[in-house]
């Protein structure tokens, strides 16, 4: 028998708990790390030597990632929204130590988050301004946070990608591999 998804569970609706929430922020955290690390090990001019990606450089992808997760959360009320566009945020941050503090920073608030929030399904929905479609949106909320973890993850491929050809290497990215002093407690 194949299973069939309703629209409503398509869309997110009732299928995302605080749990997935608190895994998904931490695995995020633990990826960033990795990315970061290995990208640390590259001369500067590597991280921004044009790769052939979306942003062009690691760096560039990074910055636009971390753009993009605070435009996220100030959407959830969580920090102040960024003051630049979307077409901005490859060149955001421009001292790569600086976005990595910056990157460790959002990410604490992201677990914050995700621990603060209550047991079970993630329920609700959001309405904001989205400059990228130049109208007011909404959209469950449980979609939204799937979202801005898929984003985190498309991204960090690209850049996981441009750090192989460029020669380096981070640890395993299989959510599964996690170190267990990283997965919370209650999951």
């Amino acid at each position: 028998m194949v299973a069939k998804l309703d629209q409503c569970s398509f869309l997110g609706i009732g299928m995302i708990t605080s749990d997935y929430l608190q895994v998904m922020a931490r695995y995020n955290h633990w990826q960033n790390r990795e990315i970061y690390a290995a990208a640390n090990r590259l001369p500067d001019p590597a991280r921004r030597e044009d790769r052939g990606a979306f942003f062009g450089s690691i760096h560039a992808t990074l910055s636009h990632l971390y753009w993009a997760d605070q435009i996220w959360m100030s959407r959830l009320e969580l920090i102040e929204a960024p003051r630049i566009s979307a077409r901005e945020s490859a060149n955001y941050i421009n001292d790569f130590e600086h976005l990595y503090d910056l990157r460790c920073a959002l990410d604490k608030k992201l677990i914050d988050f995700a621990d603060g929030n209550e047991a079970g399904p993630v329920k609700g929905s959001l309405t904001w301004f989205s400059g990228s479609v130049g109208r007011d949106s909404t959209a469950p909320l449980s979609m939204l946070l799937v979202h801005m973890f898929n984003h985190q993850t498309h991204h960090r491929g690209q850049v996981h990608a441009m750090l192989t050809a460029a020669g380096e290497s981070t640890s395993d990215t299989d959510l599964f591999l996690m170190p267990a002093s990283l997965w919370p407690e209650r999951s």
